[in-house]
């Protein structure tokens, strides 16, 4: 049996090229590996049709057929989900065609699966929105389910926004145009569904649905959808709405045969599926045609299953610890002696389109641990000082509560994505640290760009002093991770974002004393590269303090998609969205800290901010980006951002002792806003109130100890505004 783990030893790249080649093994893993991803998409697509295997069965066997012809095996992904894509589409297209041959006058295509509420909600028990929303699947048109079933991966982290697009044949911007439009009409298909579930239904919607003929078609959805929208008692079931994104993220993948477990491991085991060599028109082909024609390939993912379990794979893998409201302190080692030297270079100034930072300071290290990892190491090792081991991944692997990975300074290119799985406990942290003054630097260049660089599924975690750079996608994914400290880290050159902690049960982490910086997209022209993020989740207790987000080309520190309170003081976020990378239709609209936005509707939190400063930002210093919570902005700082210092047009915010000065708009405030001794409060304010406005300091090195440096920079004095010292 082809287990996760052993599916996870070689990266895609690696396996593609030894298919290429005639490895067996490779093209049985290859086809193990990915075969869930291709199940969810066509499964969703066909809403759980007869239809799917069948489908599946054809895409595997052109992935096969045209193998030999791929010249970039590390496009291997969105080379497969594109065929995935194109048989979806001629499938509809024939179906569609063969039903109206049959008919003597032209009519709608009715829905493929008509008991696909029946079925899908059985299978998944969704209950409340997702049920809904499953209902509401089946009146998307054809091209709005495919393109649904691959958002619906995106979503869960299987496919990347640049896969999505290259299944599509379009460009990631025009890719997340049509995700739009197709979230809407599921929107819209949503309020109709709960519409003629009311009870006792309108009146009028009852007459219009006795000439209904059952079918759930664009020309219903539209008649429907402009009752509902017209409607004063109908009007009110379209408010509410979960995002799309918070109810796909808690689904579990499309279930696998379990009966085909047995076929499949035996198919593996015995590798029937594979001959010699690997080329147009050999034996292989006929050798997996036959094998996907008994169904075991498509079984294969059931290698992924827990025994006795009934699918293939879960979204959230680690159940959350018992959560707890407390705000715990950053731990410090026991039993192990901690210098305080610290002796490296800090990020460089302005984010100007030449200016590059420097590495940030390495922060005190550990100068004892249980196990070592060096780049020269080797994971043969047994990861003592004397013979340290070569990867994170290795030293994570075996890490068990209240033990200590020291990683000795030095460049580690990483070639495959690391996971941390194993949790400490309250009394027993895990802790991972560069070693002394030293700074270990994790290149993530090497990674596939369809997998995160570090995945953290584990809880009490101290995670310091180290670097990560150069990931293709997100640096460093924290997923309902609770009571993980983060702290003196340097996170830059990312795709995604440099720090994101997501999903429901993130509680009581913290975020401190860190840099986040120059994380860009290429493909998405300003739109992608975050700085620091809490996103997709929720969670109560976690702490962002003492951080510097700059020169992102997107927000700088990002809490907008997270629905439950976030504790954001004495951090700086300053230069994102500015175009240092001369790329052209430049289309950034970034924000110093994001309080809302990300999904719809906006989780309404109460955000706490207090100390934080934003400038030289190309949007707003502080935006609420749609969140309706009940926001507090104590002693926060807005200068010289292109767009609002603070906009707060749907909060319901309580804003006291903040200071706009020299923003395009120094605030926009809705009427739920309370504000009380701000500089837009009232009297003559100007940039005089400051005793410098000189960043130099506030954008070099920070001190010894990790904290921000300490200057003039923004400082009042007098009791508004920022202090620009962490207290």
């Amino acid at each position: 049996m082809v287990t996760e783990s052993k599916l996870e030893e070689r990266d895609t790249t690696a396996l593609v090229v030894g298919a290429q080649a005639g490895d067996e093994q490779a093209l049985t893993e290859l086809i193990a590996a990915h075969l869930p991803l291709i199940y969810n998409v066509v499964g969703r697509a066909l809403n759980g049709h007869a239809d799917v295997d069948d489908l599946v069965q054809e895409t595997m066997v052109g992935v096969v057929r045209g193998l030999p012809g791929l010249r970039q095996p590390e496009r291997f992904r969105s080379w497969l989900v594109t065929i995935a894509y194109r048989q979806l589409q001629q499938h509809l297209r024939a179906r569609k065609m063969t039903i109206l041959h049959r008919q003597e006058q032209p009519a709608e295509v009715p829905d493929p699966s008509g008991d696909f509420a029946e079925r899908t909600v059985a299978e998944l028990m969704l209950t409340g929105q997702r049920r809904e929303m499953a209902e509401a699947a089946r009146w998307l048109d054809a091209d709005d389910r495919q393109l649904l079933a691959l958002w619906w991966q995106e979503a869960t982290g299987e496919l990347t926004r640049a896969e999505l697009a290259a299944a599509l044949t379009v460009q990631p911007k025009h890719a997340a145009v049509r995700v739009q439009r197709m979230k809407s009409q599921l929107d819209t298909a949503r309020g109709v569904v709960r519409a003629l579930q009311a009870r006792p239904r309108c009146a009028e919607l009852a007459d219009l649905v006795r000439t209904w003929d059952g079918n759930a078609g664009p020309r219903w959805r539209k008649r429907l959808a402009r009752h509902v929208r017209l409607c004063q008692r109908c009007g009110p079931h379209q408010q509410g709405l979960v995002a799309p994104e918070n109810l796909l993220l808690g689904l579990a993948a499309l279930p696998l045969p379990i009966a085909l477990s047995e076929t499949v491991q035996a198919a593996i085991g015995a590798k029937t599926a594979v001959p010699v060599v690997l080329s147009a028109g050999h034996g292989l082909l006929s050798g997996v045609q036959s094998l996907l024609t008994n169904k075991a390939v498509a079984a294969t993912a059931v290698a992924t299953m827990a025994v006795g379990g009934g699918f293939a794979y879960a979204v959230y893998e680690t159940p959350a610890a018992p959560r707890t409201d407390a705000v715990i302190a950053a731990p410090t080692p026991t039993v192990r002696s901690v210098p305080t030297a610290e002796t490296a270079a800090a990020p460089a100034a302005a984010p100007t389109a030449s200016a590059t930072p420097t590495r940030r300071p390495a922060g005190t290290g550990v100068s004892r641990a249980d196990f070592y990892v060096a780049p020269g190491g080797s994971d043969d090792g047994d990861g003592s000082s004397a013979h340290p081991f070569g990867t994170l991944g290795k030293a994570v692997a075996v890490v068990r509560p209240g033990q200590t990975i020291a990683l000795r300074g030095g460049t580690y290119r990483m070639s495959e994505p690391v996971t941390i799985a194993t949790s400490g406990t309250a009394k027993q942290r895990i802790i991972v640290s560069n070693y002394r003054d030293e700074t270990p630097v994790l290149d993530a260049a090497g990674v596939p760009a369809d997998k995160w660089a570090v995945t953290q599924q584990a809880s009490y975690w101290t995670v310091q002093g180290l670097e990560v750079m150069r990931s293709r996608s997100h640096a460093w994914v924290c997923r309902a991770c609770t009571h993980t400290v983060f702290r003196r880290l340097a996170m830059h050159d990312n795709v995604e974002s440099g720090l994101l902690l997501r999903d429901p049960g993130t509680v009581g982490n913290q975020v401190l004393d860190s840099d986040f910086f120059n994380n860009y997209d290429p493909a998405d022209a300003g739109r992608s590269g975050l700085g620091l993020a809490f996103r997709f989740g929720s969670g109560d207790g976690n702490l962002i303090r003492g951080n510097r987000a700059f020169g992102n080309a997107d927000n700088g520190i990002d809490v907008g998609s997270f629905a439950s309170p976030v504790t954001i003081e004495y951090n700086w976020s300053y230069g994102n969205g500015a175009n240092r990378w001369n790329a052209a239709n430049w289309q950034s609209n970034a924000n110093g800290f994001m309080l809302g936005g990300g999904v719809s509707p906006v989780p309404a939190a109460a955000h706490r901010l207090r100390h934080n400063a934003a400038w030289d930002n190309v949007n707003d210093g502080f935006a609420d980006g749609g969140n309706a919570g009940a926001i507090e902005l104590t002693n926060n700082t807005a200068y010289r951002n292109a767009g609002t210092g603070f906009g707060l047009s749907a909060a319901a915010a309580t804003a006291r002792s903040n200071v706009s000065l020299d923003n395009a708009e120094a605030v926009a405030a809705g009427p739920g806003v309370r504000s009380s001794r701000n500089t837009w409060d009232g009297g003559s304010w100007t940039v005089a109130l400051f005793r410098s406005t000189d960043p130099a300091v506030a954008q070099g090195k920070r001190r010894p100890d990790g904290t921000l440096p300490q200057g003039d920079f923004l400082v009042t004095g007098n009791g508004v505004g920022a202090s620009m010292v962490e207290r």
